[in-house]
């Protein structure tokens, strides 16, 4: 995989699952513009590790929320680099700013959720397309777990974005496919230094301990490095064949049946 000459722009690229995406990038060649929305410090660390990696790129700021910072993140990357071959989506607003139950949370907080996710997405890939080259690619990252079930209740709000993201994946895969342009949706599992590292210290023990006891069946947490492999490979040549996809990553958890205790489902066949 060679990706020697091309232009990204990872939004919240500075932290967690957007640096992860960022060094995999950078790592085959692309350029890449990270973004960050508060954390200066971060997004300079991650351009560090881009140029560690052998290549280049540089930081821009601004609040994914507000739709004339949106246009003017790919604006920068248009002045930086003249033209775009990725563009990943992850920046999301800080747990406090959407975490409440449907009947508490408030709709500042509901517009947070969607402002941020399907709407920034909708804008960042009106101007991204314009100035993408031919069989570029679009990754979102999404939580498809939080998309289609309602257990975890304060999640409603970025649960709701999130299926709405999705969706406007599929539209907009639709509308790029004669340009070879591919747009993808990447879901995550748990994953270590992103949101699971801002709840309180016990419930992220209780959800690591749930998830390597066996519910992610490959008996561990993901890695940003695991994301960032998995938008690797659909940036790839070979991947121009997938499209208006939610691929999982997430080491099994979303092959679990929730209606069958995880010990049960893990029992080995006797011989094999």
């Amino acid at each position: 995989m060679s990706l020697e000459g091309e232009f990204a722009l990872v939004t919240g690229g500075s932290r967690g699952i957007g640096r992860g995406i960022a060094l995999k990038l950078a790592s085959h060649g692309a350029r890449v513009a990270v973004h960050f929305f508060q954390n200066h410090e971060a997004a300079d660390e991650t351009l560090r590790g881009i140029r560690k990696n052998g290549s280049d790129g540089f930081v821009v700021q601004g609040d994914v929320r507000r739709t004339e910072d949106v246009i003017a993140i790919v604006d920068r990357a248009r002045t930086e680099f003249g033209a775009l071959d990725v563009f990943a989506s992850n920046a999301r607003p800080e747990v406090p700013e959407f975490f409440q139950a449907p009947f508490d949370i408030t709709v500042e907080q509901w517009n947070t959720a969607f402002q941020s996710q399907a709407t920034a997405f909708l804008v960042a890939s009106q101007s991204a397309a314009r100035l993408m080259r031919d069989n570029g690619r679009i990754i979102a990252i999404t939580y498809g777990a939080g998309s289609k079930t309602g257990g975890l209740q304060p999640w409603v709000g970025m649960g709701s974005a999130k299926a709405a993201l999705e969706a406007l994946v599929r539209y907009v895969a639709v509308a790029l496919a004669r340009r070879g342009i591919t747009v993808n949706a990447v879901s995550p599992g748990w994953t270590e230094d992103s949101v699971l590292n801002t709840l309180p210290t016990q419930v992220q023990d209780l959800i690591r301990g749930w998830h390597t006891r066996g519910w992610t069946p490959m008996g561990r947490l993901g890695t940003p490095a695991d994301i960032g492999n998995v938008v690797g490979l659909l940036c790839q040549e070979d991947a121009g064949w997938i499209t208006g996809q939610v691929i999982y990553a997430d080491g099994g958890a979303s092959l679990m049946n929730p209606e069958v205790p995880s010990e049960i489902q893990l029992l080995q066949p006797a011989a094999v």
